[in-house]
C-alpha cells in the first residue's frame, strides 16, 4: 500500500516597492523559500521575464531538483550494485518553449552528469543504473517531460 508523504514550504513574496502591483513595471519578481529548519533560498523570476538574472528561477530549481533527486537515487543504486562512485556531477540542460501567447513549457530534459567510479567498476553496469532511476525518483516520476541521460564515466 502507497503512503503519502506531505512536503511543506512558505513562499513569501518580496518585490513590492512599496506600490505593490499598481504597475506591472512597479515590482519586483522576487521571492523567498522558506522551508522548516532549513536556510531561506532567495528566488527571482527568469531575466527574460524581468527578473533578477543572480537568484535562482522557477525553471532553474525544478532543473536542480530533477538533477539532484537522480543523482541520490543513481548514488543508492550505485552502492546496491556495489559501484563504487568518487565523484559526481551534473550540467542538466532543460529545454522550454514559449507559446504564442506567453505560456511556457519544459519540453525535455537531458541530464549529463560526469560521474568517477573505482577502477574496475562495470561500466555498462554503472550506465544502465541510469535508466532503472527514473522508476524511484520521485521528481522524475511527476513531470510530462521526457528526461535523457548523457552520461560520461571515468576510471579512478
Amino acid at each position: 500500500m502507497a503512503k503519502n508523504h506531505d512536503f511543506t514550504a512558505e513562499i513569501v513574496w518580496t518585490g513590492d516597492r512599496g506600490e505593490g502591483t499598481r504597475t506591472y513595471r512597479g515590482y519586483d519578481r522576487t521571492w523567498r523559500i522558506a522551508t522548516p529548519g532549513k536556510a531561506p533560498i532567495e528566488c527571482s523570476n527568469d531575466p527574460m521575464l524581468g527578473g533578477d538574472p543572480s537568484k535562482p528561477n522557477p525553471e532553474d530549481l525544478l532543473l536542480a531538483s530533477l538533477s539532484a533527486c537522480h543523482m541520490l537515487w543513481y548514488l543508492h543504486l550505485a552502492s546496491n550494485a556495489g559501484i563504487v562512485v568518487k565523484h559526481y556531477e551534473d550540467a542538466p540542460l532543460g529545454v522550454g518553449e514559449t507559446g504564442t501567447r506567453g505560456e511556457g513549457r519544459f519540453v525535455r530534459a537531458v541530464l549529463r552528469p560526469t560521474i568517477s567510479v573505482e577502477r574496475g567498476a562495470d561500466l555498462a553496469e554503472a550506465e544502465s543504473l541510469h535508466h532503472e532511476v527514473h522508476h524511484f525518483c520521485f521528481i522524475a516520476r511527476s513531470v510530462n517531460f521526457p528526461i535523457s541521460y548523457e552520461a560520461t564515466f571515468i576510471e579512478v
